[in-house]
């Protein structure tokens, strides 16, 4: 009998027999167990526990996500997640005061994953605790840190059409830190020959070049993904026939780590604080979308839902985006969008699993709250449920009233992109939240006109359908990035245009954003090159164009036409603040103003190959006639409103910027 039992016994398997222990019908017995046998299968219950425990070895612990909180937070007990093994039966103890375990901890079917909520005394003081994480067969301890709450003046502050933006690629910048080009945890991946490996920018390198943003006109700073991105050539993804990198941020396998190549955490608070200190906020680059291809979550997942699909079995994303502003889609399109992998290995996460959801929703916190971030840009925002985004921007608002996003929604179509605007609930019933979009509606006929002298009429027909966005005072108005081949590398880019293109980004309604080396007329016709170094920011670099003697006379040129540029958006209110109005619009002459109750600025475009005379009607503005007006930017002299009318004459592609005397 016993012999039969030990064989439905796995040993350290934890395996039992298939009728209960409480009723077991041993070999030749007719009737349930009673008296002794009871006993007997009550010490059978236990010896198998003891099997359990002892096989299942001592727990350990190689990640505490976050391993950092701050008091006082309106996100309050925050939810580690710990990664390890062997923590089936774990109980978890706070070592410490101020920090207590709230509700039981969780534990995934495999032991490798421990979910426990810790809440954070109001007076509880800042510093370093251990939690100690106990099972039946032994114990181990991690680290905890209670931070105190950073100083809010100066700090979250968000973005406003006040703002010039500038992208910054972290990788391709500068490099002010040389030691970790190529770092022992991830080497072999460093040489600026290849295109697809990194090339030794950092953050540094960006604390570096502070003054040059600054003399620049630059007010917000938008970096790529500092996340830690995968420490070996990506033998998935081959481009040009070799193994890429991971150099761009995109592909995080550490949503809580800097990555080594760009410094460490502590260097991120050093840089936010100098940007701060220049009088430049910070903007983080994230990704909630998706992970790395070798996240250690891809063959290991904290929940069986973490991920849509798994690395063998997952839907490709066909990236048919027209049906997710449709209230009547073809569902399985909307389903292999919305949960497809990118490029079929880029692993899709499922926010409609509620631990995903708290997880990314911490992580965003985590990292505004100990940098002091200002802004927020939001990589692949449609491909993400508005269910989430809803929580997750309260959930921004709630600690950070101030902070705002921007997301990336990359179309063309002003329909679909205002779709996903916040302040207004869709047909989905849902309100996302989100401040403002990069405006990629209007990025494509500024291209077409001012790069390919394309008809220019085609901006203000774009701008005419403001109306579908809640908000388009807030919107991201950008020429370059780094997704696109260069304006410069378009078909018939000149200065000239290079040049008009910025005129309009600076002085329409919107958030300008300008892209690393733009300002300097860089040249890339695809993906790769338009992420070229910055030339100058490197060792070895033949000039240094982030110096005047560094660059040549056409990039001097264009630097200090934007330069000037942003000097009077600061000091013209209008042009950061005032409603648009529309004077003047033929297939290659606009002019438009910006106006306040107390100031008018008028811009005046003529992006014909050959002088023109533009003359419109000046009543809107309700000037008197004999008003003199100046162009700011020196093109033209004084012109005088005569008859309720404003004649201009203008040289080939160029624009003036016109003010009252």
């Amino acid at each position: 009998m016993i012999t039969q039992v030990r064989k439905s016994l796995r040993l350290g398997r934890a395996v039992y027999p298939r009728s209960t222990f409480a009723n077991v019908r041993l070999r030749g017995l007719k009737q349930p167990l009673s008296g002794w046998h009871h006993l007997f299968s009550t010490l059978l219950i236990v010896f198998v526990a003891a099997i359990s425990c002892s096989a299942q070895g001592t727990p350990t612990v190689s990640k505490v996500e976050p391993q950092s909180w701050w008091k006082g937070s309106s996100l309050n007990p925050v939810r580690i997640l710990v990664r390890g093994s062997n923590l089936k039966g774990a109980r978890v103890q706070p070592v410490g005061r101020g920090l207590s375990v709230v509700g039981l901890p969780k534990v995934n079917e495999r032991g490798g994953y421990l979910f426990v909520d810790l809440a954070i005394a109001s007076n509880a003081q800042p510093g370093k605790r251990s939690l100690r994480i106990t099972t039946p067969a032994g114990l181990t301890n991690s680290s905890f840190e209670i931070l105190p709450a950073l100083n809010r003046t100066g700090t979250f502050q968000g973005f406003s059409p006040d703002d010039v933006m500038y992208l910054v690629m972290i990788d391709r910048f500068a490099d002010g830190d040389a030691t970790n080009n190529d770092p022992p945890q991830s080497p072999g991946i460093y040489d600026r020959e290849n295109k697809f490996s990194y090339h030794g920018g950092d953050l540094q390198g960006i604390i570096d070049r502070l003054p040059y943003l600054k003399e620049l006109g630059v007010t917000a700073l938008w970096l790529t993904p500092w996340y830690d991105n995968y420490d070996l050539p990506n033998q998935i993804e081959y481009k040009e026939g070799k193994p890429s990198t991971g150099f761009h941020g995109y592909n995080p396998q550490d949503f809580y780590a800097v990555e080594e190549h760009f410094g460490t955490h502590q260097k991120l608070q050093q840089l936010v604080t100098a940007a701060h200190q220049s009088g430049i906020k910070t903007i983080q680059d994230q990704v909630v979308n998706h992970t790395g291809p070798y996240h250690p979550w891809v063959d290991d997942p904290p929940t069986p839902t973490w991920f849509n699909g798994t690395r063998d079995r997952h839907l490709k994303n066909v990236f048919q985006t027209w049906v997710l502003h449709d209230p009547r889609p073809v569902e399985h399109l909307k389903r292999e969008t919305m949960e497809g992998w990118f490029l079929d290995f880029l692993p899709d996460l499922n926010q409609h699993d509620k631990e995903v959801e708290r997880y990314l929703i911490q992580n965003t916190l985590w990292w505004i709250g100990t940098t002091g971030l200002d802004g927020m840009r939001m990589d692949t925002w449609q491909y993400v449920p508005n269910s989430f985004w809803q929580k997750w921007t309260a959930a921004i608002k709630r600690e950070f009233p101030k902070f705002r996003v921007v997301g990336e929604v990359k179309d063309g179509d002003v329909v679909h992109v205002s779709f996903f605007q916040g302040g207004k609930i869709r047909f989905d019933g849902v309100d996302s939240g989100l401040d403002s979009l990069l405006d990629f509606p209007l990025f494509y006929p500024i291209r077409h006109a001012f790069a390919e002298s394309k008809h220019l009429d085609a901006i203000p027909k774009i701008l005419a359908a403001d109306y579908l966005y809640t908000n388009p005072e807030i919107l991201v108005t950008l020429l370059g990035g780094h997704d696109d081949g260069r304006f410069m590398s378009e078909k018939g880019a000149t200065i000239a245009g290079l040049k008009l293109a910025n005129t309009f980004l600076l002085t329409t309604r919107g958030v300008p954003q300008l892209y690393y080396g733009d300002e300097i007329a860089m040249t890339g016709p695809d993906e790769p090159t338009t992420r070229k170094d910055f030339p100058g920011g490197f060792p070895g670099d033949q000039r240094n164009a982030f110096t005047r003697t560094g660059r040549t006379k056409e990039e001097q040129e264009v630097f200090e036409h934007i330069k000037t540029l942003t000097r009077l958006r600061r000091e013209l209110e209008p042009l950061r603040r005032g409603r648009l109005v529309n004077l003047h619009v033929t297939d290659q002459q606009y002019a438009y103003a910006r106006t306040t109750k107390s100031v008018t600025v008028v811009t005046v475009i003529n992006n014909d190959t050959k002088t023109a005379q533009i003359e419109f009607d000046a009543s809107p503005l309700k000037w008197a006639n004999d008003l003199v007006l100046i162009d700011r930017l020196g093109v033209i002299k004084e012109v005088r409103v005569s008859d309720g009318k404003l004649r201009v004459v203008l040289p080939e592609r160029s624009a003036a910027i016109l003010v009252p005397r």
